[in-house]
């Protein structure tokens, strides 16, 4: 089989001109699917323009997939912890020489903005990558004081294959909150890449295949609906760990749990963001336009898309916000002046636009920023929307209520505390949130009120390497990027009791 990378020096020319085909990975080789279909990756930036065609796989493939991984896990489990750690640095080291044609590659395949989003994505994989190499060593178990003639002690244990099915939004971001801690806990991996964001993620096999043995890391492109459907309910699979919508994880939850599966699901968000009077300065304003995720289109399960302002300073921070949003530079996601860059899909830009005819038409909420998709100009030859604010808000209003995955903000004017709170907590989501206060009693007793699994006290920024990560509600179960999602998410627990000779 001919070298098919997407090379350094050519990812900007694939923009506008097809690339070569993308194998996948499987055993540590690069493989064609045995159904001998290919799928067509499009390029959100510009619309009817083809990056490159990957395989579209069939059940067989993953079987092949399973039956790779699992022949690799006797072996990696059985590694010393160190040597795990080594493979997890190498891999590292290379993500980070190679960081630029990550980013570019990322900005080419998911549509978000190179400067903003895709190199802070990459440089997010790295630091995942050497945190659990860190921390390989940390899976151990304890010892009992069961008396003298009692040996009785836990040993932590890898659950075996891990499916790892992953969102077209940030696909190497969470890969990275999956990947290096399954493989430093001693399992062995399957990547589903997303239909519509597969590039990065058939790179990053191919760096990790490079530095583990074969089987180990397998990845796979293809139809969410069939293959990951397959993972799902495969025998040969120990656990499903599964990002992206409520709606598609309710259902993976169903096929992993009727065999008992190990499963956790990082699922939606309808995210508020709670301000109080005294939290008004320039740093407020930075950070609501960090938590909005306007600069990755509003792509995002965490982005703070409820904005609770209170009422005396409502119109205040309303003005400021929609002026720091309105100077947002819309555009080519590999051009370095692009704030923001492209929606995935026409059927996402859709359904934003169904969105906001749904808001036009409430006579309560008037358009504070935008309201519509750009109708001319270079923005209409792609997937391309502009920051949407819309003022006057009710929390029961569908805007407030659904997750839009977009770049739309509601504005909602609040003045109790016991009010906000109530509202916040009104939502069938519980991800993340966000409060504002200088009154930092005012703000912790907030915080520990509202329902959500992560929530940002005066700042707006994503999540934390090491910082437990996970929703409440239909949000989702278990939890991610830190040592204690590691344990509980990639490991068992087996107990061992031994009677000694007196």
């Amino acid at each position: 089989m001919t070298d098919t990378t997407l090379l350094d020096g050519a990812v900007d020319t694939y923009s506008t001109t097809r690339g070569p085909d993308q194998p996948m990975w499987i055993g540590g080789q690069k493989v064609h699917s045995t159904t001998e279909e290919w799928r067509e990756v499009a390029n959100p930036a510009h619309r009817g323009s083809v990056i490159c065609r990957v395989p579209a796989a069939g059940v067989e493939d993953v079987d092949r997939a399973v039956a790779a991984a699992r022949a690799a896990f006797p072996d990696w489990r059985a590694r010393h912890f160190t040597e795990r750690a080594r493979a997890l640095a190498r891999i590292a080291d290379e993500i980070e020489a190679r960081a630029e044609h990550f980013a570019r590659l990322t900005a080419l395949d998911t549509g978000n903005a190179l400067r903003t989003q895709a190199r802070p994505e990459v440089t997010t994989l790295v630091a995942l990558f050497r945190y659990f190499s860190g921390i390989a060593g940390e899976v151990k178990g304890t010892t009992l004081p069961a008396g003298d003639n009692q040996l009785q002690y836990t040993r932590l244990e890898p659950l075996g294959v891990v499916a790892c099915i992953l969102p077209w939004n940030s696909p190497l971001m969470i890969a990275g909150f999956k990947v290096p801690a399954a493989l430093a806990a001693g399992n062995t991996v399957i990547l589903k890449a997303a239909d519509d964001a597969p590039l990065t993620i058939l790179l990053l096999a191919e760096v990790c295949n490079r530095h583990l043995p074969a089987g180990v890391v397998n990845a796979l492109t293809g139809r969410g609906s069939l293959i990951g459907s397959a993972l799902a309910t495969h025998p040969g699979v120990d656990k499903v760990s599964f990002t992206g919508s409520t709606e598609v994880g309710r259902g993976v939850g169903r096929q992993a749990g009727e065999r008992l599966a190990h499963v956790s699901l990082e699922l939606g968000g309808k995210n508020p963001s709670i301000v109080f009077p005294d939290a008004v300065d320039d740093d407020l304003i930075d950070g609501l336009l960090l938590a909005s995720r306007f600069t990755r289109q509003g792509q995002s399960c965490t982005a703070g898309s409820r904005l609770f302002l209170h009422a005396d300073i409502y119109d205040e921070v309303l003005d400021r916000l929609v002026g720091r949003l309105g100077a947002l530079r819309v555009g080519d996601p590999l051009d370095e002046s692009s704030d923001m860059g492209a929606i995935i899909n026409g059927k996402q830009h859709a359904s934003i636009d169904d969105y906001l005819a749904d808001g036009r038409s409430n006579p309560a909420m008037t358009v504070a920023l935008g309201g519509s998709a750009p109708s001319e100009g270079a923005l209409t030859e792609g997937f391309y929307h502009l920051p949407t604010v819309f003022a006057g808000a009710r929390n029961d209003f569908r805007l407030a209520q659904e997750e839009i995955f977009g770049p739309v903000l509601v504005a909602i004017p609040w003045r109790e505390v016991d009010e906000v709170v109530q509202m916040a907590n009104d939502s069938n989501y519980g991800l993340a949130a966000f409060v504002w206060s200088h009154d930092l009693d005012a703000a912790l007793n907030t915080a520990h009120r509202v329902d959500a699994g992560w929530i940002q006290v005066n700042q707006g920024g994503g999540q934390v390497v090491g910082q437990s990560y996970g929703g409440y509600k239909q949000s989702g179960i278990g939890r991610e990027v830190s040592l204690e999602g590691m344990l509980a998410g990639f490991t068992q627990t087996k107990q061992i009791n031994i009677k000694l000779r007196s």
